[in-house]
């Protein structure tokens, strides 16, 4: 396939997915921003996780709130990412179970006044199954970024942001966008 070609047909997905991106969905974003922004003011921790580039999303939006996003003098917002700590990460995964090491950690510091956001293309991942269950059963909010799969997740999920693709680089486009746009409602509304 010649480059222009790939240029074409990844922007022209690209493109096409965000106009897929309907009223209900539109509804869910500004409900999880509103939600987030109640969970700061009340002094909880926005938490996330994800696996692979899911992970790095995590880590990137949980700085976009830390550090800031936009507004030059935003104030820090409690938010951690859980894949951020190797050594813990590993010593859970060798200790317990690889499927085990995102839900350890919101065993250990997650508290109903918490919220968890779990990143996953696939829907399927049994550590973000795991963490959702525990975020679960301690009171947490529970929000997902996923693909078109929910049917694992969602028994879990009081927030669902669901990409309505297959295509892994386009859903994890669509997460960071739709992340970035939820950095910016809470930055502008508690700046």
């Amino acid at each position: 396939m010649k480059s222009i070609n790939i240029l074409n047909e990844s922007l022209n997905s690209h493109e096409e997915l965000i106009k897929r991106i309907n009223e209900d969905l539109k509804n869910q974003i500004l409900l999880l921003s509103e939600k987030i922004i109640l969970i700061l003011r009340n002094g909880g921790i926005i938490f996330w996780c994800g696996n692979g580039g899911s992970a790095t999303d995590s880590l990137h939006l949980s700085a976009e709130l830390l550090g800031r996003f936009q507004i030059k003098n935003s104030p820090p917002f409690k938010s951690i990412s859980l894949t951020s700590d190797i050594a813990l990460i590993t010593c859970i995964s060798n200790d317990f179970c690889y499927e085990n090491i995102f839900e350890r950690q919101i065993q250990g510091i997650g508290t109903s006044k918490d919220m968890l956001i779990a990143l996953s293309t696939s829907g399927r991942s049994k550590n973000i199954i795991n963490a959702l269950k525990m975020a679960k059963s301690k009171g947490l909010t529970t929000a997902s970024f996923l693909g078109k799969n929910i049917e694992n997740t969602k028994p879990f999920v009081d927030y669902c942001i669901s990409i309505p693709s297959d295509n892994v680089a386009r859903i994890q486009e669509m997460h960071l966008l739709i992340g970035h746009i939820i950095c910016q409602i809470v930055e502008d509304k508690l700046s």
